[in-house]
């Protein structure tokens, strides 16, 4: 099989590996000239522009970023063939396969969110979600799930409306928590000295504050503009980040402490293995913290 992996990015790369090592024929591309001759030096890639590389291809990846992504489509369809399936790996799923269905109307397309990044070694124990959209895709994305599978991939299929719903809180949500961490953190006097003295929970805040900020601005921007209830999941948050303070500020302990129950109550209605995994987080938190 052949694969044309259409952009050289650390996602478009690291698929490249994939495919390479599970002894597949693969040619990369991208717009960006110096960065596709340094790829392709470096890992011994065969490169090409985007109309080569996808004239020859049985399977073609698009891994460019959610701003690209139309005109990159709009580039490669007038070479596309009909029996050529073309899959996406963007972190939004309804705009991609929107566009991919307008353009690509007579092939078989899926929408696949590989919910992990490039510093990933293999695909052991990583999440992938698949979105078809119709029959024929979801035959496709049964058939690759299983295959997925086999590599010990946890897959997940869903319609790209509720993944990107279920990406407002996974992903969406966590990275704006973790930018307003960081500026926070950033802002205090003492920020050499916490990392010193810090426990599992600071750790664990940290880790969040400084995943989020390392994060590439496209992507945030992406995930804040295109994911559906994102705003009033923030807004959510802001608001009861309020109400906590005020009784913070009202040194109220016996409302806090009702609070703090009603929070455990739901976690036990909502999670089913709430007392093990409480029991775990407070054995490390015990551990590592007086």
């Amino acid at each position: 099989m052949r694969v044309a992996i259409i952009g050289a990015g650390k996602m478009g790369v690291w698929f490249a590996q994939f495919f390479r090592e599970e002894g597949h024929s693969v040619v990369i591309a991208s717009r960006n000239e110096k960065k596709l001759a340094r790829v392709g030096k470096k890992l011994d890639f065969e490169t090409a522009s985007f109309e080569q590389a996808v004239k020859k291809a049985d399977k073609i990846l698009i891994c460019v970023s959610l701003d690209a992504f139309k005109k990159v489509v709009k580039t490669i369809s007038p070479e596309i063939k009909k029996d050529q399936i073309i899959i996406d790996i963007c972190s939004i799923k309804e705009y991609p396969v929107e566009v991919m269905h307008k353009y690509f109307g007579k092939n078989l397309i899926l929408g696949m969110h590989p919910v992990f990044g490039p510093g990933s070694t293999s695909l052991k124990n990583k999440t992938i979600i698949l979105t078809p959209t119709n029959s024929k895709e979801t035959k496709f994305a049964e058939s690759f799930k299983k295959w997925l599978e086999q590599k010990d991939v946890r897959v997940f299929i869903m319609t790209p409306k509720k993944h990107d719903r279920l990406m407002s809180v996974v992903l969406g949500f966590p990275h704006f928590i973790g930018l307003v961490a960081c500026d926070v953190l950033l802002d205090q006097k003492n920020y050499s000295e916490t990392k010193n003295v810090a426990g599992t929970t600071f750790r664990m805040l940290f880790t969040l504050a400084e995943v989020a900020a390392l994060e590439t601005p496209e992507l945030f921007n992406s995930l804040q503009s295109n994911l559906p209830e994102i705003a009033e999941l923030e807004n959510m948050f802001i608001e009861k980040a309020s109400e906590w303070l005020e009784l913070i500020k009202k040194k109220d302990s016996i409302a806090i402490t009702a609070k703090m129950k009603q929070l455990k109550s739901k976690l036990k209605r909502k999670n089913a293995n709430y007392e093990s995994s409480y029991k775990t987080m407070y054995k490390m938190l015990e551990s590592s913290e007086t």
